[in-house]
């Protein structure tokens, strides 16, 4: 049955100063130990990963994409599956985001990532050189064509939420625009007010399908926060929504994060809002995953991050290590008959040498992603871990000094 009361969020231990803290996030497929980074599935699948290697590796939550599980295989039949979990055999707790990400990103081309820089005049009209638009907004939703076949379809949050329950995450998130920093001030304001105006009507839309829906778990929904790098917005914003409420009193069981922001401002913008969020909510940061972001995040207050990109440099043979990023397809490797980290616990390097894996890459071989996006993810999600013992603990400090001086000594950026 549908019950809200199988979602809850508990605080541990308290980084004394700061917003920083430990906790326990229980959602009806199980509990979560923040702060914890969580891996991004997005079409149902780690690329390259196993889900069953996923949770051997530590993973306590995946995260998918609403907007491609829509497009393909459709959510429709995902819900007739039992739900993203059973569909992907996955028996933990898993995210949606709304779609929206991925229809703004995509419309316009921009990379996947939160952080980017504000280079070059604002425009309302920024697109990135060389695509073409597929993403038109207006007061009501999103009418977008498909980067598969180019058919059109339109997103309202009414839509995205039925798309999210019907994909049956543990935890969704409310459809929002993403706005870019290139975006004037002007249009920020106005952008802000739509999302809030979405985000009610989310609610709406969540509490009528969660009593439509009793067959289902109860599906936490997680506002977005916006307002790109503009204080007064961004702290508008969280007061905003965390004051909005369904016509049966429902308000948000969480926030997320969201928004393109300057990579140095994150700190800043996380702790402005959580400045103003209720202190008993948990809060998702979009899209992160370097270890210096990771402390700057979670001392600000986030409590769970993801990103797709330690799979993603992996394909691309980048490799993470204490001491920074390199990658594994050069030529010094090829006789390296080393493990990739002599002090990960990881299969890849319980088993395999640097000159095997680079071997791959050469051949053109898909292990050689298996094997290294393994590497890549128990590197990330252990490093979160230990983030959260040092927390309870009582030596964050001491670990993080020590973890960031080792990894800014990188051995090299690709």
């Amino acid at each position: 049955m549908a019950d809200p009361a199988d979602f809850s969020f508990s605080i541990g231990t308290r980084l004394e100063g700061r917003h920083g803290r430990s906790g326990v996030l229980r959602t009806p497929h199980g509990s979560i130990s923040t702060p914890a980074f969580i891996p991004v599935g997005t079409k149902a699948t780690v690329k390259a990963v196993l889900p069953e290697t996923m949770r051997e590796i530590g993973a306590q939550a995946l995260l998918a994409n609403a907007y491609h599980l829509y497009l393909q295989p459709g959510s429709d039949i995902v819900d007739e599956a039992g739900g993203l979990g059973r569909f992907m055999n996955w028996p933990g707790p898993t995210f949606t985001d709304s779609g929206g990400f991925q229809v703004m990103s995509l419309g316009v081309g921009f990379k996947k990532v939160l952080a980017m820089e504000a280079v070059g005049v604002q425009s309302d009209d920024v697109i990135a050189e060389g695509k073409q638009r597929l993403a038109v907004v207006d007061d009501d939703g999103v009418t977008f064509r498909s980067h598969l076949d180019g058919s059109s379809h339109r997103f309202t949050p009414e839509v995205s939420m039925g798309i999210q329950h019907r994909l049956g995450a543990d935890i969704m998130f409310a459809f929002d625009e993403l706005t870019t920093l290139f975006n004037t001030r002007g249009y920020q304001e106005k952008s802000l007010q739509r999302t809030h105006e979405w985000a009610q009507r989310c609610i709406d839309e969540h509490e009528r399908l969660t009593a439509e829906r009793t067959h289902r778990p109860y599906q936490a929904l997680f506002a977005v926060i916006q307002g790109a790098q503009y204080e007064d917005l961004r702290r508008k914003a969280c007061r905003e929504l965390e004051a909005l409420r369904g016509s049966a009193g429902t308000g948000f069981d969480g926030y997320g994060i969201g928004g393109a922001l300057e990579k140095h401002n994150l700190g800043t913008i996380v702790g402005w809002c959580c400045d103003e969020l209720p202190e008993d909510k948990p809060r998702h940061l979009l899209g992160i995953s370097e270890p210096e972001d990771f402390f700057v995040a979670v001392e600000n207050g986030a409590d769970t991050f993801d990103c797709v990109n330690p799979s993603r440099v992996a394909r691309n043979a980048a490799i993470y290590v204490a001491e920074g990023r390199f990658n594994i397809n050069t030529s010094r490797f090829r006789r390296d008959f080393t493990p990739i980290d002599d002090s990960c616990d990881c299969y890849t390097c319980a088993h395999y040498t640097r000159a095997y894996i680079h071997h791959l890459f050469k051949a053109k071989e898909m292990l050689a992603a298996t094997l290294c996006t393994i590497h890549n993810e128990r590197f990330t999600i252990r490093l979160v871990d230990n983030i959260r013992a040092s927390i309870d603990g009582g030596y964050y400090d001491d670990f993080k000094s020590d973890t960031l001086g080792r990894w800014q000594g990188r051995i090299a950026t690709p």
